[in-house]
């Protein structure tokens, strides 16, 4: 404990961590002030991701990248699982399905990017095992083309067609997650060699004793998600205030304070040219996302939805999430990397942010 107090002593932006207990308690007292509990949410989660990054670098370091990389996926989708059970019980469907297709995209193309173009900065080529981003590339078109059938079988309106998209989605849904446990199976344990990092990192300086940094992460992650839960309340509204789109707060501003965590862990990583830690942490949150969080939900939504859900999304998410997924297998197929290539991705990233800011309110659709 003594060395989390020290860390946080030394470090000015973990002083904002006393943001968090009062965007908690305001609330509490201040529950319409929607635009007031955005702002503090995003300060509130800044710190928090910042710790996160600090606890989970620590127990890389015992563990390796791939499963470093594996666990702060799985942290920072934890996160963004309750929120979506939260919108599943309000029936915000549409919401889900936008923060789903939304975080894919976001983790792939801009985290990912960021991370090769900060790490691209300070290294002229960096170098990481293909292998992860290879597997994370094809579990995200598999993921892909099964999001396109209940589309393509909407698309045929024939008789009892919502019905049999219901009940397709269902069988995705255990298909996905069956392919995702293999996958898991097969990166650390049958062939856990292929992926294993390369030792051309550099050190983070002293960390956090792992008997310190487990029990971090958990309260960590909590508050996250007790934070990220006022900024979902509280960011419809505070959208309007501030003139953006539904479709742009679903897809890009929910996604991105959403991986906040990821984000900070993924960021320092390439800066120490421990990319294979960044790549894992972007491609293997985004695949996660798309095989077990998306049909995880479909499930739960027949025990705490008003009714229950599908994977049918609108054809513009689906054809973003491809276009991703495309672009990451041929950017990820090389085994290095220079700023340039991050640039890139940002780019993409930015056409789709534009697009979607740009489109009128009412002229988007579902989203």
């Amino acid at each position: 404990m003594h060395s989390l107090l020290k860390e946080i002593r030394h470090s000015p932006l973990l002083w904002m961590l006393v943001v968090v207990p009062v965007v908690i308690a305001l609330e509490h007292i201040m529950p319409d002030a929607h635009t007031l509990l955005f702002v503090l949410a995003v300060i509130a989660i800044v710190p928090l991701a910042s710790l996160l990054s600090h606890a989970t670098e620590a127990v890389a370091e015992k563990t390796g990248d791939a499963v470093g990389g594996l666990l702060n996926a799985t942290l920072g989708n934890l996160t963004e699982l309750i929120i979506a059970v939260t919108a599943l019980q309000a029936g915000q469907y549409m919401l889900v399905k936008a923060s789903i297709a939304g975080a894919i995209v976001t983790n792939s193309l801009f985290m990912l990017g960021a991370s090769l173009f900060l790490g691209g900065l300070r290294h002229r080529v960096q170098e990481y095992n293909r292998a992860g981003g290879r597997l994370h590339s094809a579990l995200l078109l598999m993921a892909t083309i099964a999001l396109l059938s209940p589309s393509a079988v909407a698309d045929l309106n024939f008789p009892g067609h919502e019905a049999t998209v219901q009940r397709l989605s269902v069988a995705l849904a255990v298909l996905l997650i069956a392919a995702y446990g293999l996958s898991l199976l097969f990166s650390l344990k049958t062939h856990k060699e292929l992926f294993a990092s390369s030792d051309h990192g550099e050190g983070g300086g002293p960390a956090l004793p792992v008997a310190v940094a487990v029990p971090t992460l958990g309260i960590v992650t909590v508050l996250v998600a007790l934070v990220s839960e006022i900024f979902v309340e509280s960011v419809q509204k505070a959208a309007e205030t501030l003139g953006m789109t539904p479709a742009f707060v679903g897809f890009i501003v929910v996604a991105l304070v959403g991986a906040a965590a990821e984000m900070a862990v993924a960021f320092s990583a390439a800066r120490r040219n421990r990319l294979d830690m960044s790549v894992s942490i972007a491609l293997g949150s985004a695949s996660q996302i798309a095989l077990f969080v998306a049909p995880v939900l479909v499930l739960l939504s027949y025990f705490v939805g008003p009714q229950p859900m599908d994977l049918q999304f609108w054809p513009g998410a689906v054809t973003m999430v491809m276009i991703a997924a495309v672009v990451t297998s041929f950017i990820t197929n090389g085994g290095q990397s220079a700023w340039f290539v991050g640039a890139l991705l940002l780019c993409i990233y930015a056409i789709f942010a534009m697009t979607l800011y740009m489109v009128p309110p009412g002229s988007h659709g579902p989203v």
